[in-house]
């Protein structure tokens, strides 16, 4: 009898799932990137991210299908947490613009791939807003 040799399974991950997962550990992961002038400049937005995840935790603002985060309610917001939102957006618009250069995806296509990762990881009475739909409580 013939001993065989163990058959090996290699997983095949889609472009688009392995560029979520990238963009998922950068932007979950506090590290950002983004160029100014040709040259990378990291940041990592702390302060912002305690403000936002205050501020998600109070309703206020919450994370959108196209993965941004956005304000759940119309009424007024202090400048802090306009600039914080602002902060991290802009952080997450430029790794979904690297992501999609390195893989060939658009970045629309990473931002929302990440924006399906990070729903389904935020807890339990935050706010979401599929894309196209209404500001919904998880």
């Amino acid at each position: 009898m013939t001993r065989s040799s163990p058959i090996i399974l290699k997983p095949r991950i889609s472009p688009l799932l392995m560029a979520a997962a990238l963009t998922f550990s950068a932007v979950v992961g506090g590290l950002v990137a983004a160029t100014v002038c040709g040259v990378p400049v990291y940041a990592s937005p702390a302060s912002a991210k305690a403000l936002v995840d205050a501020a998600k935790a109070a309703s206020q603002v919450g994370e959108q299908g196209d993965g941004f985060i956005g304000f759940v309610s119309a009424g007024p917001v202090s400048p802090d947490l306009q600039a914080a939102v602002d902060e991290i957006n802009t952080g997450r618009a430029a790794v979904y613009r690297e992501t999609a250069a390195k893989t060939g995806v658009t970045p629309d296509a990473a931002g929302q791939a990440v924006a399906t990762q990070l729903i389904n990881k935020m807890p339990q009475g935050q706010f979401y807003r599929p894309l196209g739909g209404a500001w919904t409580r998880k």
